[in-house]
């Protein structure tokens, strides 16, 4: 059984190699897409996942949307990056 990996810090989210982000122009929107699944971004869920590209930290990602977010609460977005994250590294899409 493999232990379960844990968003934190210093994690360095990625897209998992089999995943893609795609703009589908029939449905105006962003989606991950993966052989034979695809999940639809809200555009919160877009703007975190273009930034995990396996070099950023979350603390950097989280700054980085602090300051697109502008008057949104540092610790409203972190806890959404971090579920996002987690809920993602759990089905396989996302790397830590």
């Amino acid at each position: 059984m493999t232990e379960r990996a844990l968003v934190e810090a210093g994690s360095a989210p990625r897209l998992a190699r089999h995943m893609r982000l795609k703009f589908d122009k029939v449905r105006d929107t962003w989606t991950l897409q993966a052989p034979e699944r695809a999940f639809m971004l809200d555009p919160v869920a877009h703007a975190i996942l273009e930034r995990c590209d396996g070099a950023a930290t979350l603390e950097v990602i989280i700054d980085q949307l602090c300051d697109a977010f502008e008057g949104a609460p540092r610790d409203q977005i972190q806890a959404d990056v971090k579920a996002l994250l987690q809920d993602l590294a759990d089905k396989g899409v996302v790397a830590l």
